[in-house]
């Protein structure tokens, strides 16, 4: 967008308290209300028959007050009854005033808004939108589908339709296309001006259903634009970091091979061919004078974390500093677990900073990390945090790479920039993504990829059972753990609430202790301190618990090698990528495992496909495929809306064939320095966007 667009105040109707209420909506200029898109829709084209109601319809009806009481029966209401030639419906309004039951009398005839439930007295409405109409008045339905637009409080619905049509009647048609001509005929998709037109004012007869997909040509025409601008975001952030200066760190310098191979040695086992590759990679780029992007893939259980552990030693051994970080405190305590063991037989200083650190410990941390005795630090976001300096950080770990935004990595890159110098970037993810998707969502960094697993670890087995069949399955958990084996039983909700899990899980492991008298039982959630949780898992490392009741905490980094039999409640409301993350807690030793997803009846049909994919495979990377083909919302990466984009019309799973001509046209305009490059980062992005100040 230009500069020279005129201010918010230009708009009819916008003061300095709406003005605030629109920047809060990333409305800065009038030109970005063309950008602030509809969530859905309402069809106000036409009459609906008041006999012909159904519950769960949004509609637009008309008819005659035939009865207006206020009822008092549980909660004091005012009810409504109007009718037409056709049959009856109740308005109920809990808040009303004196003036507006007064209105609303005996023989007025209103046209009504709302959604149809099914109330004591036959369908009704709670609270419709309603205007009284005059006798003999002709009021016109709407000529468009109506658009419901995100907001915020005290900016209602209409205030937003009405500044939409003045930026599409001033604005709309002073609005440069910035996509090539020809790369917008060769996809199909109408030009910007005209997707915009038809996202915001729908005509009578769009397709609500295919609007509703987000699958209409005029959204994926601004799906592709969206994409594309992250796209650039990125691909700007790769140049510039490639025009900085980083320390070179070459793994062949005597001290760096010396300590990589006592390292090696240690382990008891040689690399696969798919570690050696993603080493290979990582060594060339750390020998480089500019920072190192490099994203390593593979699947659970592949060995990413020995491979990050052989850079960091690289790193090490140079005199500079590493930092791990984690998503979460349990991931992140599995690590600095791991890390101790490997490197302090080493004589290598392994530093835990988080977030629930008492105040004398993270000063300690904090005062190693300044005066650099602290070599490789682990932890979660608590490593960028203010106050927290590094003497000579050089190489930045970041596991589980698509659960952080990438201004959170930028963040702890900048804790180590000095003197115009850089650290390195190593990200890790062990969410397989298609290679069309990760070249979208991780255009800044480089890739390397681990397929295949370390020798003599065992598939796993998956088997899909009704709930009904609990008893068998907790007999089997018996006979499995008397028998020396250790298991998992997963209960995971619907809402992402560490309250609620608890909820689930403490009830599920009281359940189990009286089913399973004998057994030691632990359990572990998110509400619990971490103290709690790692006494917890330390026992069950130790072999000291039977069965682990867990939330989905558990879901990366946990390695129990021991652990061969995992239950999965519910694994019909659980997302594939999720699913096969929770199935590779086990499968971790040489023991044959078996993964049971335990599932309520009757299983809908997407639930059932993506069963039936975890029974088929146990290859992360046909899993992520298959979700793709699936088309699961957003399942691939967790959820729609990752961390690295916060999107606001593109689905990154559904979009994904958007891709290629995604990283077509990105090549094209950056080839030719276009000013389309600043024009789509202004529209989708925003000028304070770290995309552009890396």
């Amino acid at each position: 967008m230009q500069s020279s667009s005129p201010e918010l105040r230009s708009l009819r109707g916008v003061g300095p308290a709406a003005e605030e209420r629109l920047r809060r909506l990333g409305i800065n200029r009038p030109l970005d209300l063309l950008f602030l898109l509809p969530q859905r829709y309402e069809d106000r084209t036409r009459l609906t028959p008041l006999g012909a109601l159904r519950a769960g319809q949004r509609v637009v009806v008309e008819g005659v007050i035939a009865v207006a009481d206020v009822a008092y029966r549980g909660r004091r209401s005012l009810l409504v009854r109007i009718s037409d030639r056709t049959g009856q419906l109740t308005l109920r309004f809990f808040h009303f005033s004196r003036t507006q039951q007064n209105s609303l009398s005996a023989g007025t005839r209103l046209r009504c808004f709302g959604e149809v439930r099914a109330g004591p007295l036959g369908p009704e409405m709670v609270h419709p939108e309603y205007r009284a109409l005059q006798p003999g008045q002709a009021v016109p339905l709407e000529e468009r589908l109506t658009p419901v637009y995100p907001t915020v409080e005290g900016l209602p619905q209409f205030r937003l339709r009405d500044l939409t049509d003045q930026a599409l009647n001033r604005w709309l048609d002073t609005l440069p296309d910035a996509l090539p001509a020809g790369e917008i005929a060769r996809t199909g998709l109408p030009p910007l001006r005209e997707a915009l037109q038809f996202v915001h004012r729908p005509p009578v007869g769009a397709d609500l259903h295919l609007l509703a997909s987000g699958r209409h040509p005029c959204q994926r025409r601004l799906a592709l634009e969206e994409m594309l601008a992250h796209h650039l975001g990125l691909r700007q952030i790769r140049e510039r970091a490639r025009a900085e200066r980083a320390i070179a760190l070459p793994a062949t310098q005597t001290a760096a091979a010396t300590l990589r191979e006592r390292f090696v040695q240690r382990l008891g086992f040689e690399l696969t061919a798919g570690q050696q590759a993603a080493l290979a990679d990582i060594d060339t780029d750390l020998a480089a004078a500019h920072p190192m992007m490099r994203l390593v893939q593979g699947d659970v259980g592949c060995g990413k974390t020995v491979v990050a552990a052989a850079a960091a030693l690289v790193t090490i051994a140079h005199g500079q500093q590493v930092a791990v970080m984690a998503p979460t405190e349990l991931l992140a305590e599995q690590h600095r677990n791991t890390f101790q063991r490997w490197f302090e037989p080493l004589g290598i200083t392994v530093v835990w900073l988080s977030g629930s650190l008492r105040k004398k410990a993270r000063e300690q941390a904090y005062a190693a990390a300044a005066d650099g005795s602290a070599q490789l630090l682990v932890g979660t976001h608590a490593l960028f945090q203010s106050g927290l300096a590094y003497r000579s950080l050089a190489l930045v770990i970041v596991d589980e790479q698509h659960r952080f935004g990438v201004h959170q990595r930028l963040q702890l890159m900048d804790k180590g920039a000095s003197d115009m110098v850089r650290p390195h970037q190593l990200v890790m993810t062990a969410t397989p993504i298609p290679r069309t998707l990760a070249m979208t969502l991780y255009a800044d960094l480089d890739t390397s990829i681990i397929r295949e697993l370390p020798p003599g670890r065992q598939p796993v087995t998956t088997i899909a059972l009704p709930e009904r069949r609990r008893p068998e399955v907790v007999a089997r958990v018996r006979d499995a753990c008397r028998g020396g084996a250790q298991a998992y039983w997963v209960c995971p909700l619907i809402e992402e609430s560490d309250h609620l899990e608890s909820q689930a899980a403490e009830p599920a492991a009281a359940a189990l202790a009286e089913a399973l008298p004998g057994l030691r039982i632990g359990l572990i959630h998110g509400r619990m301190s971490s103290t709690e949780k790692e006494r917890v898992m330390k026992a069950f490392v130790a072999g000291q618990l039977d069965l682990l009741v867990a939330t989905t905490v558990i879901e990366v980094g946990v390695d129990v090698p021991s652990a061969s039999l995992m239950i999965i409640e519910n694994a019909e409301r659980l997302g594939l990528s999720q699913l096969h993350q929770l199935r590779g807690r086990v499968g971790r030793g040489t023991d044959a495992s078996v993964c049971v997803l335990l599932y309520r009846s009757p299983l809908a049909e997407m639930a059932r496909a993506r069963l039936e994919v975890l029974r088929a495979t146990n290859d992360g990377f046909e899993v992520a495929q298959r979700d793709l083909e699936l088309r699961g919302p957003g399942e691939v990466l967790g959820t729609r809306q990752t961390g690295l984009m916060q999107l606001r019309v593109a689905d990154l799973v559904r979009d994904a064939d958007l891709a290629p001509a995604v990283q077509r046209i990105a090549r094209e305009l950056l080839a030719t320095a276009s000013p389309a490059v600043e024009e789509l980062r202004q529209r989708w992005i925003g000028a304070g966007d770290r995309y552009g100040a890396v």
